[in-house]
């Protein structure tokens, strides 16, 4: 599984899930996402959980992890396929999980793994209640598609008129819970008297994406506590406490993040340009400096090679890449606005000719921004190399595993942080019955 690319186009390829009335499943990227699945079950699921990706991606994630068979798959890995199902069920926007249901009736799928989830969804979900009002044609039509429609109208017949715990009815459903008197209560919902139509919610219970709140103003000192820390001090001040805070806000942004056992190059811009003026002085260059100090926080090698200061002249972002080449990385990124000061298409001209000198080395390019409406037009200075912009703090959590995807250890980082993600949240726990049986 090419861990790059697939992360890309998981964040750019964002063309509906759609399900046509005569029953057909629209996703113009079936092919990749069964290849990449076949390829690294475990891998595959994990990185949808990464954030940045595209809701339409997750949702196809999603249908492509209940549709596959788990034979030949050892229990650990099951076991992390079920957690992160059920972060997607719960993370996703609930009617994007029920056209999801939907997809995996009319492709006829029955797994075991995927009744367990159609039914998680419609006896667990928090939300329940508002989505039978919602919904209630869909989720009959998901109830029934996980349980055969004979044993499920059977159970709804048995909760109408009052089991609540039989040996039939615990062997054809209850099983399936940890909580049988609610999902009583919801089978009967669904089967009983009432009309659909009704505002169904939107928001998804588990975030898979790190909360962010815009500022209505942007400004040098909003856009994170590590660059507006670092804009104090650039600025001439001199207390010991900034330095504190800013090792303080440093070790957060980076604490619950792995180790890369890796060696990065970044080439960092630290020209006149970077630096800005006015209202915009310190910004960029701040941002760009946060982002080193959390990847020499988080790299187990980092090498920093400075290139656009005073005593090096303008900037020179070829120089500065073959430089960082010299030191045999495993990857190289350059951080810069994006203005090439010394010799304009130089990048351009080097990033061209390496492959032919046999440089495999991966390159990559991250442009720091003032803010996400910035004009970018000249700002490219070698359109063939990946790139990514950034202005906020909160960019990085996006940011670095689309930066770490591009070098061999960054698969394994990736995962690591998925599975530290749903080690943090208990909704994505699969439930154990009382002997300690998974439900």
């Amino acid at each position: 599984m090419n861990t790059a690319f697939l992360l890309d186009h998981f964040r750019t390829h964002d063309a509906p899930l759609a399900l046509s009335r005569a029953g057909v499943v629209g996703w113009d990227d079936a092919d990749l996402h069964r290849i990449a699945y076949a390829d690294d079950p475990e891998g595959y699921v994990l990185l949808a959980l990464v954030p940045g990706v595209h809701p339409q991606q997750r949702a196809r994630v999603l249908l492509c992890a209940l549709s596959a068979s788990r034979a030949g798959l050892d229990a650990a890995t099951r076991d992390i396929l079920d957690r992160a199902v059920r972060a997607l069920i719960f993370g996703l926007p609930p009617h994007s999980v029920v056209t999801v249901l939907l997809a995996l009736r009319r492709l006829r799928v029955n797994h075991k793994h995927t009744t367990r989830a159609v039914l998680t969804f419609v006896l667990e979900h928090p939300e329940a209640e508002r989505l039978i009002a919602a919904r209630r044609p869909a989720l009959v039509d998901c109830f029934e598609h996980a349980l055969g429609k004979v044993t499920a109208r059977g159970c709804a017949r048995r909760i109408a008129a009052g089991d609540s715990g039989s040996p039939e009815l615990r062997r054809a459903l209850l099983r399936f819970t940890v909580h049988p008197q609610r999902a009583c209560a919801r089978v009967a919902a669904l089967y009983g008297p009432g009309t659909h139509g009704a505002p169904a919610p939107r928001e998804p219970v588990v975030a898979l994406e790190p909360p962010r709140v815009r500022p209505a103003v942007v400004t040098v000192t909003n856009r994170g506590d590590i660059a507006a820390t670092l804009v104090h001090l650039y600025r001439g001040g001199s207390d010991p406490e900034l330095r504190t805070a800013l090792a303080g806000y440093v070790a957060a942004a980076a604490g619950d993040l792995p180790r890369l056992h890796a060696t990065v190059a970044l080439v960092l811009d630290t020209s006149d340009s970077l630096r800005g003026y006015g209202e915009r002085e310190w910004a960029l260059q701040s941002q760009a400096q946060a982002l080193r100090l959390v990847l020499g926080a988080v790299c187990a090698r980092l090498t920093v090679i400075e290139i656009g200061d005073e005593q090096r002249g303008p900037t020179d972002l070829a120089t500065g890449l073959l430089d960082a080449l010299d030191t045999a990385p495993d990857l190289v990124a350059v951080v810069t606005d994006g203005y090439e000061n010394r010799y304009p298409g130089d990048l351009a001209r080097v990033v061209d000719t390496l492959p032919r000198a046999g440089v495999e080395t991966p390159i990559v390019l991250c442009r720091s921004l003032f803010t996400d409406g910035d004009d970018r037009a000249r700002r490219d200075p070698a359109p063939a190399l990946p790139h990514q912009d950034f202005w906020h703090q909160d960019d990085f959590a996006a940011l670095l595993p689309w930066l770490f995807a591009h070098c061999p250890a960054g698969a394994d980082w990736i995962r690591t942080t998925a599975l530290r993600f749903l080690a943090r949240h208990p909704a994505t726990a699969v439930p154990e019955d009382s002997e300690g049986v998974r439900i």
